[in-house]
């Protein structure tokens, strides 16, 4: 079983855990709250009503959130569950405008205010007790296996049990002689449920977004980076999340212009193990070799020839060349030229007389340097 399929399980069973405690709430409150005429718990009952619906959310987000990478989607799935948060939140707000609307309907107009009786005291007690229980079972296991969706499902019953504390207030003060209280209890839960749903709503459109890190952590990131021996110089440094903790970065790293690719590679190799061993929840890292800084020159070095064209200018003034090694620097090349060695020194100084030709008619080449073998 891969470590997704096992993520899959744990997020699954956690929240078929909060969905019955979420069915045995709503049904309790809202019948509760019919019954012993209490607006504010009517109001609760919605609440974990709406926990329930989000519940189905997380299901069906864990299931493809937690997919391996395909083809249509090589850097995961990670986003369903980001999606997800997203949706729980707008159903947060969502509840809370029309809690708020109807609340305010019964202070504007008190004789629609209702008058609970003390059943619904015990009902919002053991709501508190269930929630808080659920609340506690849920955030333990979301940071356990690093999940913002179960963690925003979490804060849904967290919520729900905050506002059974608010529910019991209203229903106990309209109970002893003010009768506005409850209506005013379930105006200060839709307050809190569009807090909830609005913070939760807000961060996972950021992620969508490709919202960057934070200052702290791109400093951390780059101190990680030029500390790694080879690397000259760093920039064009983007990062972005997904799936709320899975971080991704690309950055460019300038090295010495004239190390081979290998040890190019070798650098940025170590750039994103160094990187992967200092920061938590990095899940890409995409490092760009440069032998300069081509934010200024990479336009410019696009227009210089190629190594067949070099090679064919360089042809054309000696047969014996072996190989070169060019280097596109500052819109110019300097090119490296590996001839075998000759048996006399007027062929050495004809070869360089002819080099010396060649930069000075070729306004692209800045320098060539011959080595003999």
């Amino acid at each position: 079983m891969s470590k997704y399929q096992k993520r899959y399980i744990t997020i699954r069973n956690v929240t078929l855990v909060g969905v019955l405690g979420n069915v045995l709430m709503t049904i309790i409150k809202l019948g509760a709250g019919f019954y012993g005429k209490s607006q504010a718990l009517i109001a609760d009952g919605l609440h974990s009503l709406s926990d329930l619906i989000s519940d189905g959310v997380v299901l069906v987000a864990a299931k493809y959130g937690t997919a391996n990478a395909d083809i249509d989607h090589p850097y995961g799935h990670a986003r369903f569950e980001t999606l997800a948060t997203v949706i729980i939140g707008a159903l947060l707000i969502m509840v809370a405008i029309g809690m708020f609307i109807d609340a305010s309907r019964r202070l504007i107009a008190p004789d629609l205010l209702l008058h609970p009786s003390k059943i619904t005291l015990f009902v919002a007690t053991l709501s508190i007790l269930v929630k808080e229980a659920l609340y506690q079972y849920t955030t333990h296991i979301a940071k356990k296996i690093n999940s913002n969706l179960l963690q925003a499902n979490a804060w849904h019953h967290r919520s729900d049990a905050i506002s059974s504390v608010i529910v019991l207030i209203g229903i106990a003060g309209s109970i002893y002689g003010f009768p506005w209280l409850d209506a005013v209890a379930a105006i200060g839960v839709s307050f809190m449920i569009a807090h909830v749903g609005w913070s939760l709503g807000w961060g996972g459109v950021s992620e969508l977004v490709d919202t960057g890190l934070d200052s702290q952590q791109l400093a951390n990131i780059k101190q990680i980076i030029k500390s790694t021996d080879g690397v000259v110089a760093l920039h064009e440094l983007r990062t972005r999340k997904m799936g709320g903790t899975n971080i991704l970065i690309d950055v460019h790293i300038i090295v010495n212009s004239r190390i081979t690719v290998s040890e190019g590679h070798q650098i940025g190799e170590k750039v994103r193990s160094n990187l992967e061993n200092e920061i938590k929840n990095i899940k890409d890292v995409l490092v760009h070799i440069d032998p300069e800084n081509d934010e200024r020159t990479s336009n410019t070095n696009l227009n210089l020839p190629s190594r067949a064209e070099i090679m064919k200018r360089l042809q054309q003034e000696i047969v014996s060349i072996e190989y070169i090694n060019l280097h596109y620097l500052s819109g110019k090349i300097i090119v490296d030229v590996y001839v075998a060695l000759p048996t006399n020194i007027q062929d050495i100084q004809a070869i360089s007389l002819h080099f010396t030709k060649l930069v000075a008619n070729e306004p692209d080449i800045e320098a060539v340097n011959v080595y003999y073998h």
